[in-house]
């Protein structure tokens, strides 16, 4: 598949997203699909919907979900380097200007800073094989990158992407390619919305039953919601 970038055409061979992985992600793109568009600020509400859902996913994983969300990747290092919280490798850390202005210059391999160079990129979801290890190269299995309607590729934003998943794991998802309308994607969604609140649940009474913390023994919901409307 080719695509043409803001100022230089660029040609990707995209890898396909499929199995729970698609169903997850797709999960997160159907229900923001009827999200406006743009907010105030002109910033995408969908993507931002997205990026909530998935983060959300994530925290009840105590960060060790497989599916991670706007990792910020330190592009002067070679492979790109993820940048994590300091205590907690698996999770994301959400303030990039923060990191950047702490540690930066602190590093001597670092370039003078200077906004809009690329030296720090941000892709959609980064898929991992496993969720007990930080997002880098070698755990990477997929990077995806989200697109709603005529959302356009920015600057190599495909190019650098690629280069932070490797070779032939940069994958593209849009809601035509997760055939959101479709029964079937419906249904698949519907049971795995059900798993996850169960999954929630079974969290909460754990926590409950260990006063504030997570391991112990507690009581086992069924792994079938019934029906509230009933």
């Amino acid at each position: 598949m080719s695509l043409k970038g803001t100022t230089t055409p660029v040609f990707i061979n995209f890898a396909e997203v499929s199995g729970k992985d698609k169903d997850v992600l797709c999960m997160a793109i159907c229900e923001c699909k009827a999200v406006p568009e743009l907010g105030k600020n002109g910033q995408s509400l969908r993507q931002v919907c997205v990026s909530k859902m998935m983060s959300k996913r994530d925290t009840l994983a105590i960060y060790q979900s497989e599916h991670k969300t706007e990792v910020n990747y330190d592009m002067t290092k070679d492979p790109p380097v993820p940048i994590m919280d300091f205590e907690t490798k698996t999770m994301v850390h959400r303030w990039a200007p923060g990191w950047i202005k702490k540690n930066w210059n602190a590093d001597p391999t670092h370039p003078l800073w200077l906004p809009g160079e690329g030296y720090v990129r941000r892709p959609d979801v980064v898929i991992v094989n496993d969720p007990t290890k930080p997002p880098t190269q070698d755990n990477i299995k997929q990077v995806v990158e989200i697109k709603f309607d005529d959302d356009d590729w920015g600057i190599l934003q495909a190019e650098s992407y690629e280069i932070i998943s490797g070779r032939g794991k940069l994958a593209l998802l849009t809601p035509k390619m997760c055939s959101c309308d479709d029964p079937d994607r419906k249904k698949r969604t519907a049971d795995l919305k059900n798993e996850e609140l169960v999954d929630e649940l079974e969290g909460m009474l754990d926590i409950v039953a260990n006063k504030g913390r997570r391991g112990g023994r507690r009581p086992r919901l069924p792994k079938k919601l019934p029906n509230l409307k009933d």
